[in-house]
């Protein structure tokens, strides 16, 4: 007679039979799935030796029970999630817990490029200039209630432009007759010195240094012939058509000062008491 060839644990013949080595021992296919099979833990049956079975965070499952639990889909071959323990697919995941584009309506996909302002959430292809339509992306941008734009845009569109040269004035700059000037495009109209922080004084609407303005349009004194403008708090002194700066207005002969004392005009000289007296 021959051999006897049991499985290990029935130890009913496995002549004819099909069965399965196990730890270097035969057994038959009832006995086996009894012995090793996992249990399913979706369904709760055991998950047979001709079953393909799937693993998933120290639990096991047949293919047919790995499936979403929004949609039903199979995730044997498709990228899942799992939240509360229970199995999503990414479509069902992402509807029910991402956020999605108020631009667009659509989902934003974990792991993509997004931007988020003000609480809401843009594709970063969605968060687009309201004026040239290109995307910001990590550009700067200036909000303008629900729209947004690029620097440059806005300041086409809404930023007050320079009087001089008509560019938009983005920051900064000065205010003559009541007009937004560039602090560089505010100048002396004749000298072309910026008159920003300078004093300065104006001629029919231009501005003018103090320095031009006095050499093109003050009269002069006739003592030093330099300009009388008046600025600053100076004081001078009028007299037919003449005039002097205070420290000017001298006796033509001795040089005492003439400045709230009696004088006597002497063809183009100006004359104290005593010098007149001496003639």
């Amino acid at each position: 007679m021959s051999e006897r060839f049991d499985c290990d644990n029935c130890k009913e013949s496995l002549y004819g039979r099909k069965y399965i080595q196990a730890e270097d021992n035969p057994y038959c296919i009832p006995c086996y799935d009894s012995l090793f099979a996992n249990t399913c833990d979706e369904c709760k049956e055991l998950i047979g030796h001709d079953s393909r079975e799937l693993f998933y965070e120290d639990r096991h499952y047949h293919e047919h029970c790995f499936r979403c639990f929004r949609c039903d889909r199979s995730l044997a071959d498709e990228p899942f999630t799992s939240q509360d323990d229970a199995l999503l697919c990414n479509d069902c995941y992402c509807n029910e817990f991402s956020s999605k584009c108020v631009a667009c309506d659509k989902t934003v996909m974990p792991g993509t490029r997004k931007l988020e302002y003000a609480g809401s959430t843009w594709h970063e292809g969605c968060f687009i200039c309201n004026s040239c339509q290109q995307p910001i992306g990590s550009k700067s941008f200036i909000p303008d209630k629900d729209d947004h734009y690029c620097v440059p845009c806005y300041e086409n569109k809404f930023a007050p432009r320079c009087t001089r040269c008509k560019q938009a004035l983005a920051k900064g700059g000065v205010t003559y007759r009541d007009e937004p000037w560039h602090k560089e495009c505010f100048v002396c109209t004749s000298c072309k010195v910026q008159l920003a922080g300078q004093h300065f004084t104006s001629r029919d609407d231009s501005p003018y240094c103090l320095k031009c303005f006095g050499n093109l349009y003050a009269k002069k004194c006739e003592a030093c012939k330099k300009p009388i403008t008046g600025f600053g708090g100076g004081k001078y002194i009028s007299f037919e058509e003449r005039q002097w700066h205070q420290p000017c207005f001298t006796c033509s002969r001795c040089s005492v000062s003439l400045v709230g004392a009696g004088f006597f005009p002497e063809q183009d000289e100006i004359l104290c008491r005593n010098c007149n007296s001496s003639l």
